[in-house]
C-alpha cells in the first residue's frame, strides 16, 4: 500500500485533467479522479490505476464524498457557466476534509473588472480557495493553450486554411502551452507543497508565435500548405454553431469571443515565454508544430483527399449560411452578472502590477 498522500484530481476526463491524472500515477502517487459519467476516457484512466470517482462537481454532497481520504488536490473548474458555484462547493469540502494543499487551475487574463463573467468568476475563486486556514494553495494560470488552435485543424487540413479572429498575422501574441505541459507544472506543486506553496506560475510553450507562424506550423505537421486568415468574431460563432466542439456551449462561446479581443490586444504575450514548464515542471516546453503532429498522428481523418476535400467545403458552405449567435443577447438571457464599467486585462493597474515580467527561480524537485 502507498505511502504517499491521496491526490484529489477533478475534471479529471478533461484537458489537464487527463494528463495530471497520468503523470501523478506514473510517479506512484495514489489518485482519485473525479469525473461526472463512466466513458472511454474514465476507463483508461482506471486501467491506468486511477479510482474513478462518479459524480456531480456542483454537488456539494458528493464534493464532500469525493474528498475523503485525500491530503491533496488538482481543482480544476469546469469550462461552463456556474464556475464560481463549483469554486465554492470545491472551497467549502476541502476546508472541511482538512485537505492539506490545492493547485488550482486559473486563468493568465484573470482581473477583478474584466468584461468576461467567466473569468470573474475565476478571479473570485482565486481569493475564496485561499480563506480556509491551514491550507496551503498555488495556482496555474495558463493563457491560451495551444488545443484552442486545433479546433480549425479539420479546415487547416482539407481547405488549407488557418481562420480564427486573432488578428493581424505576422504579429507574435501568444506562446501556447500544451495540455501536459500544463499539467507537469501542476503535478510538481502537488507532489511538493513545501517548494510551491503560495507560488503562482504561468505554463507556456518555448516561444512567442504569430498566427502566420502558427499556420507553417500546421502546414510541416499535415504535409501541405497552410494560410492564415482572419475572421470575424461572428464567424467564429457561426462555426462554433455549425460544428460545435464537445465542450463548447453557447455561453463559452460568447466568452471565448471576449478572450479573442483580449487576443488582439496582446494580452497572451504579455510576461511570455516563460521557463515555468522548465524550471517547474521538470521538461523542455512543447513546440506547436510537436503538438500539431501529435495530433494528426492519432486521426487518419486528417490525411485529405478528394472526398474529404469535398466534405470541407461542404463543412464550409455549413459555416456560411448558419446563423451567427448573438453574443450579447446570450448574455442577457442567462442573466450574467454585468458592470457598469468593465475593463480588459491590460486596463487594469493590479494586472499590469502582478503580470509584469519576473525570473523563475525555483527548481522542480520531488517530495512526498
Amino acid at each position: 500500500m502507498s505511502t504517499l498522500p491521496k491526490i484529489l484530481v477533478t475534471s479529471a476526463a478533461g484537458k489537464t485533467g487527463q494528463p495530471v491524472c497520468r503523470q501523478l500515477l506514473e510517479k506512484g502517487y495514489p489518485v482519485r479522479a473525479f469525473v461526472r459519467r463512466k466513458d472511454s476516457r474514465s476507463e483508461a484512466l482506471a486501467k491506468a490505476g486511477a479510482e474513478v470517482f462518479v459524480g456531480n462537481q456542483y454537488s456539494l454532497s458528493d464534493m464532500r464524498q469525493a474528498m475523503k481520504g485525500v491530503q491533496r488536490a488538482y481543482q480544476c473548474a469546469p469550462t461552463a457557466p456556474n464556475g464560481l458555484h463549483f469554486n465554492a462547493v470545491f472551497t467549502a469540502a476541502a476546508s472541511e476534509a482538512g485537505i492539506e494543499h490545492v493547485v488550482t487551475l486559473g486563468q493568465w487574463l484573470s482581473a477583478v473588472d474584466h468584461p468576461s463573467l467567466f473569468t470573474r468568476e475565476v478571479y473570485l475563486g482565486d481569493l475564496l480557495i485561499r480563506m480556509p486556514s491551514g491550507m496551503t494553495v498555488t495556482s496555474v494560470n495558463p493563457g491560451w493553450f495551444a488545443d484552442n488552435y486545433l479546433m480549425v485543424l479539420d479546415m487547416a487540413a482539407h481547405l488549407g486554411l488557418f481562420a480564427m479572429p486573432l488578428g493581424r498575422g505576422d504579429q507574435k501574441k501568444n506562446a501556447p502551452p500544451s495540455n501536459e505541459d500544463i499539467a507537469s507544472v501542476a503535478v510538481a506543486a502537488l507532489i511538493d507543497p513545501a517548494t510551491h506553496a503560495g507560488k503562482t506560475y504561468r505554463p507556456t510553450g518555448p516561444e512567442l508565435l504569430s498566427p502566420n507562424d502558427l499556420a507553417l506550423a500546421m502546414g510541416r505537421a499535415l504535409g501541405r500548405k497552410v494560410k492564415y486568415m482572419e475572421t470575424s468574431e461572428k464567424m467564429m460563432s457561426k462555426a462554433l454553431r455549425a460544428h460545435p466542439p464537445s465542450n463548447y456551449s453557447d455561453a463559452a462561446v460568447s466568452q471565448l469571443a471576449l478572450y479573442t479581443e483580449e487576443y488582439r490586444r496582446g494580452a497572451f504575450a504579455v510576461n511570455a515565454p516563460t521557463r515555468d514548464v522548465e524550471l517547474v515542471g521538470g521538461r523542455v516546453p512543447e513546440t506547436f508544430e510537436s503538438i500539431v503532429r501529435r495530433t494528426v498522428a492519432t486521426r487518419p481523418d486528417l490525411k485529405t483527399n478528394l472526398f474529404r476535400r469535398l466534405g470541407g467545403l461542404t463543412a464550409f458552405a455549413k459555416v456560411l449560411f448558419t446563423p451567427a449567435l448573438d453574443l450579447k443577447k446570450i448574455q442577457e438571457v442567462r442573466d450574467y452578472v454585468r458592470l457598469s464599467s468593465p475593463g480588459f486585462s491590460q486596463d487594469s493597474d493590479e494586472w499590469l502590477r502582478t503580470h509584469t515580467p519576473k525570473p523563475s527561480v525555483i527548481v522542480n524537485r520531488q517530495a512526498s
